[in-house]
């Protein structure tokens, strides 16, 4: 090995040491500050590391250091209970908080906490018990009763729990969580919907040689029951299109997976066509989402004389009294792609079936009535249209819904026109 080899060799291990030997002086000076920081600093730090960096084992350590300082800070206690529940650590998070209730049973945020902790665990009746502790100090406390509605509902105590919700939204009109629960509560709560619908559609052009004059009239009977998988429901349609009837049978299902996701399965067999499709199906993935946000990602078939594909996704959004969703359809073709968009705005008035909507958009949807008398290639047909949207509750359990929409059309190879369709709901839930 030549001198100048060792020389090079040397100087590398100078740096490495010189390297390793700042890394211990900076581990030394950040531990010293640690050392000297009082208990408000190092739970601030805490939460810095929790929130900002997601470095939770640092923030278990800061807080520990806070409490050898100030075992009383209750605070700082229920946060490190807080960081065990993200971190599935059962045992140390009921202690802290355990520890926390046991020198002050109405500290509102340890009994939030042990809620939460209850309740993910899927431990629901003890969670109720603390949910009933929460309130007896703090009567109608928003987050509380919210909390309680939730479990409420997870042990299928549905009327109580539909009661509880609705009692906030009237207390905290503006509270989004309050309302996006109750549309939840109401789905489970219900165990029976009858439902009756009425479709009239007409057009201001001719589709049809000598035909325009026959307006497209569908009315459907569907019976919907909550079941132990979720909500399965049954309908039959009847659909009278340029004089021609015809029938078409469907089964909805909506099985629910956790607290988070449940989907939706769709299947419908018609003997009618070009009335119906011969066969429609679909299928959605829906997940409730922090802060108020719910998703879905998912697809439908329709067949006529082949398999038309759509493939849709959709993001929803309570803000207030208002839900705002918007949603897009993708139909693939051999030589281009269609795509629709529909932007629909929701403002509510009380439960989650007294509301006004309107909705805008482009493209035509598979999921509307009317998709599935138009016998058309969806990659073929541009449809723009605004929709308002009137939904009414009386007597709690008979709900009527108006619908008007309007539609312009464009199709492949015939006259474009505007579609006025006028359709009447009337459900009732028992």
């Amino acid at each position: 090995m030549g001198k100048k080899t060792r020389n090079t060799i040397m100087m590398k291990v100078k740096h490495i040491a010189s390297l390793l030997l700042l890394l211990l002086s900076l581990s030394v000076q950040l531990y010293a500050q640690d050392e000297n920081l009082d208990s408000d600093e190092l739970f601030k730090r805490a939460r810095d590391m929790a929130f900002e960096k997601k470095d939770y084992p640092k923030a278990i350590e800061l807080c520990k250091k806070a409490l050898d300082r100030s075992p009383d800070y209750e605070d700082i206690r229920v946060f490190l209970g807080r960081i065990y529940i993200w971190n599935d650590k059962i045992d140390e998070a009921r202690q802290e908080l355990t520890t926390v209730l046991s020198k002050n049973p109405k500290n509102k945020e340890a009994i939030s906490s042990f809620i939460d902790l209850e309740y993910w665990n899927n431990r629901s009746k003890e969670a109720l018990d603390y949910c009933n502790k929460g309130l007896e100090f703090f009567p109608n406390d928003e987050e509380l009763s919210i909390k309680k509605a939730r479990v409420l509902n997870d042990l299928r105590q549905f009327d109580e729990a539909y009661k509880l919700i609705n009692d906030v939204i009237n207390r905290y009109p503006q509270s989004t969580d309050a309302r996006a629960l109750l549309g939840r509560i109401k789905e489970n709560a219900a165990q029976n919907f009858l439902s009756v619908s009425y479709d009239y559609l007409y057009f201001d052009k001719n589709y049809n040689a000598g035909l325009h004059n026959f307006p497209w009239q569908i009315a459907s009977v569907s019976y919907s029951s909550r079941t132990k998988i979720g909500t399965v429901l049954g309908r039959v349609s009847y659909a009278n299109r340029f004089g021609d009837n015809g029938f078409q049978a469907e089964i909805d299902a909506y099985p629910t997976i956790s607290r988070t996701f449940y989907t939706y399965i769709n299947f419908g067999y018609s003997p009618n066509l070009p009335i119906f499709p011969t066969y429609r199906g679909g299928f959605s993935l829906y997940a409730n989402l922090p802060k108020s946000f719910e998703a879905e990602a998912g697809f439908r078939l329709l067949h006529f004389s082949g398999n038309t594909w759509i493939y849709t996704g959709s993001l929803g959004k309570y803000i207030s009294n208002y839900w705002l969703n918007l949603r897009t359809y993708i139909v693939p073709g051999d030589i281009k792609f269609s795509q629709s968009y529909i932007l629909t705005l929701r403002r509510y008035f009380g439960g989650a079936d007294d509301y006004m909507a309107i909705g805008v958009g482009s493209g035509i949807s598979p999921d509307e009535t009317r998709s599935t008398l138009l016998n058309e290639p969806l990659n073929n047909l541009m449809s723009y249209r605004v929709n308002l949207v009137y939904s009414k509750v009386f007597n709690s359990r008979n709900i009527f819904r108006i619908t008007t929409s309007w539609y312009g059309e464009e199709f492949t190879g015939k006259p474009n026109g505007n579609q006025y369709d006028f359709s009447l709901t009337y459900q009732r839930r028992f």
